[in-house]
């Protein structure tokens, strides 16, 4: 409610005269809090009540739209780019595809039928070769010890082997997520400078 209430006071009041700088450290503040739509909101409209040669109209214009689309994890523009931060976004995206996401389903069958392989999938051999020294010994011993019908040893290994082959499956999946966001917002960041809009929210 805060930010609504601050965001009335900047764009509704004449008499305040809130200067563009303002508004747009105010909204990068916003976005920097993790508060994208709340700060596209808050350009979008302010850049409504300027003048169309106002340099700062194109600019908000565009970061709203920036900001947008970070908000709800998109890689397509809901609205035009116009501009010329507008024109500088749209050449870079015209030769900056979006990363592709990983796909969850294949990096959970892998990591579920062979222990090490979902974080192989993704490229984590580090944590693939942790995942083959933690889980295989401990299917070896279970097997093992089914062999040799030690019923308790037996049911007690294998335990162990299923929490921690669930545990390496969260594992992989988990990376997978979190190397989506990552490379989601790495991309994005690079739109925003390549558009020429400066701060870093």
């Amino acid at each position: 409610m805060r930010w609504l209430l601050l965001a009335g006071l900047l764009l509704a009041a004449p008499t305040l005269e809130a200067t563009p700088q303002q508004v747009w450290r105010n909204a990068l503040q916003q976005a920097a809090a993790g508060r994208d739509a709340q700060a596209a909101e808050l350009l979008e409209g302010a850049a409504g009540a300027l003048a169309g040669d106002d340099p700062w109209r194109a600019r908000m214009d565009t970061a709203s739209i920036l900001l947008a689309m970070r908000a709800q994890r998109v890689t397509i523009p809901s609205r035009p780019l116009t501009g010329a931060h507008g024109i500088l976004a749209r050449r870079w995206l015209a030769h900056h595809p979006a990363p592709r996401p990983a796909n969850h389903w294949l990096v959970g069958t892998l990591a579920t039928l062979l222990p090490g392989a979902g974080h192989a999938r993704l490229g984590r051999w580090r944590d693939a070769l942790t995942v083959a020294v933690l889980v295989w010994p401990m299917i070896g011993l279970t097997l093992w010890a089914g062999h040799r019908r030690m019923g308790p040893v037996t049911l007690f290994f294998a335990m162990i082997t299923t929490w921690l082959w669930s545990g390496t499956v969260f594992s992989a999946l988990s990376l997978a997520h979190r190397g989506d966001f990552e490379q989601y917002q790495a991309w994005w960041r690079a739109l925003w400078h390549a558009a020429g809009l400066p701060g870093a929210p």
